[in-house]
């Protein structure tokens, strides 16, 4: 049934004994084999009453439902008519969150194309990985970022035709050539097991993967997490700093909110703290999307400045430590909505919101999916035990080409590499990154428990926590620590964040080193990237 004539990607997915189980258990996860999540998220909308309705808004310009499938049409046209491109053939997008971004994103997907989006601030030689593993036959990229990409080029003939948009003054603009385009086109039939995008991971314990997901996986996503915990509405605004790059972006910031007939904000320049905060105001947003450490250094400003309509706050991309989730509700009012998910899965399979939240815990299991904390073997753990965790549903790990497939996907089962606690409730409570464990005289600390400690010193503005080998004890605890301003990392400061450890948990898992710096390595989403403090 597949609409793609290009089969590159299909013919490098792992081979099928490697696939995850994908379950479709409740009804509206049961979605017909032909479908276009374009169609679905875009021309459906004035069925369902939306063509009026705001889509995409910037401090410039606001796009309705109606609006935004014109625009998205013409440049479909000019992806398939003028740059002569195929469904299958992989389109590399290169852009921060704004409205051009997200209309050339879905115009993509329309076409039948596959969207290979890449983050803003990638230098030319992880663009030219990306070239070489994506092999796309055309780029969209915004007028500011042409140069890195330019560089990556170099050398790579398979990549044959850039346009760049948000350069509104340039004849070759994609605005401008979208402008003598007709503003209607049928979408590609696309099958729902077509490939729909290409999602590199951040590389937070190296070098990037590329997971694939289908038409299908992306509408299923927004029958689970979306439907059953966030339960946004058509009155809703969304803001947020994850980029539509990383999954945790594109479901929040773009694809959630259509399916949900909602709004999405994009401001004209990257975030601060203080500014997501003040846009909170000018937007009306009332459903925020960023990372723990974002909302640690918004919380005074939200104190300050009030969150105007705001009710939701997601939180995902990395382990929300309690005492950040605490600081944030004292700022805000608003009992945070965590999760954790994965690019390999798409989006969140662990949360709770509301009255459902339990202090210290994700969450339980996202409806639709099941999960559940196994030993080395596969073999499920007694409740209480740590574990790793396995999930299994609507979505899954498919690797483009990529030895580690068999790492991640075991029996069918999903393995994200995360250790967790699950309670008899069925709540779990994250641990650490498998990796990230440190084994030290024989016990096991998580070193995110320990940065949560450490973040409810005074002092401590952000901290990294991981494993040093040590011949003693196999590994001792090693704590990465920025301080706020007006102290000093000194030996009095070392002791002080010691006892304050060893007064919070166990006094066992206290870090027997702490190095003071001035900056922690992050990726770009603003995962913490343990793995280079460990090799520093």
């Amino acid at each position: 049934m597949s609409a793609q004539t290009d089969h590159f990607v299909h013919d490098r997915l792992p081979p099928r004994s490697q696939w995850p189980q994908l379950r479709y258990d409740l009804p509206e996860l049961r979605l017909p084999d032909r479908l276009n999540l374009a169609e679905e998220l875009l021309d459906k909308a004035a069925a369902k009453g939306w063509a009026d309705r705001p889509l995409l808004r910037s401090p410039r310009v606001t796009l309705t439902y109606a609006q935004a499938r014109e625009r998205v049409d013409r440049i479909a046209r000019v992806l398939t008519e003028d740059l002569g491109l195929v469904p299958g053939n992989r389109v590399l997008l290169r852009g921060g969150n704004s409205v051009g971004m997200a209309l050339s994103w879905l115009a993509v997907v329309k076409a039948g194309l596959v969207a290979v989006a890449t983050m803003p601030l990638l230098r030319a030689r992880e663009l030219g990985d990306i070239i070489d593993k994506a092999q796309p036959a055309a780029a969209l990229c915004d007028a500011r970022l042409l140069d890195e990409l330019e560089q990556a080029r170099q050398g790579r003939p398979g990549l044959r035709q850039v346009v760049r948009f948000n350069a509104p003054d340039d004849p070759q603009d994609l605005g401008a050539l979208c402008a003598a385009k007709p503003g209607d086109l049928p979408p590609c039939p696309t099958a729902a097991d077509d490939i729909a995008l290409m999602a590199f991971t951040s590389g937070t314990t190296g070098k990037p993967k590329a997971a694939v997901h289908t038409h299908r996986d992306v509408l299923a996503a927004c029958e689970a997490w979306p439907r059953h915990v966030l339960r946004a509405t058509p009155d809703d605004v969304v803001v947020g700093s994850p980029p539509l790059a990383f999954t945790f972006g594109l479901g929040g910031l773009l694809v959630f909110p259509m399916w949900a007939g909602a709004s999405v904000y994009f401001a004209d320049t990257p975030y601060t703290p203080e500014s997501l905060v003040r846009t909170l105001h000018e937007a009306g947003a009332t459903i925020c999307y960023t990372a723990p450490t974002f909302y640690r250094q918004m919380a005074p400003w939200a104190r300050e400045l009030g969150v105007g309509r705001l009710r939701i706050c997601v939180s995902a991309g990395e382990g929300l430590p309690d005492a950040t989730r605490q600081l944030w509700k004292q700022a805000s009012g608003i009992e945070m909505l965590d999760g954790i998910g994965a690019t390999e899965m798409f989006h969140i399979f662990i949360s709770s919101a509301g009255e459902q939240v339990r202090r210290g815990a994700i969450g339980q299991v996202v409806p639709g999916y099941q999960a559940k904390v196994v030993d080395d073997q596969g073999k499920e753990v007694p409740r209480g035990t740590v574990g790793k965790l396995a999930v299994i549903g609507p979505t899954g790990c498919r690797y483009l080409d990529d030895p580690r497939q068999a790492n991640y996907v075991k029996d069918g089962w999903n393995h994200p590499g995360d250790a967790f606690v699950q309670d008899p409730d069925g709540y779990f409570f994250y641990q650490a990154r498998t990796d990230d464990m440190i084994i030290t005289a024989g016990y096991n600390v998580g070193g995110p428990e320990v940065e949560d400690a450490l973040l409810r010193h005074p002092a401590v503005a952000e901290c990294g926590v991981v494993g040093k080998p040590d011949e003693e004890r196999g590994m001792i605890v090693k704590a990465f620590c920025v301080l706020k301003p007006g102290h000093v990392g000194d030996e009095a400061m070392v002791r002080a964040l010691q006892e304050h450890v060893k007064s919070t948990i166990a006094p066992y898992k206290y870090p027997r080193e702490i190095e003071f710096v001035a900056g922690l390595p992050r990726t770009e989403t603003g995962k913490l990237q343990r793995f280079r403090l460990r090799q520093a």
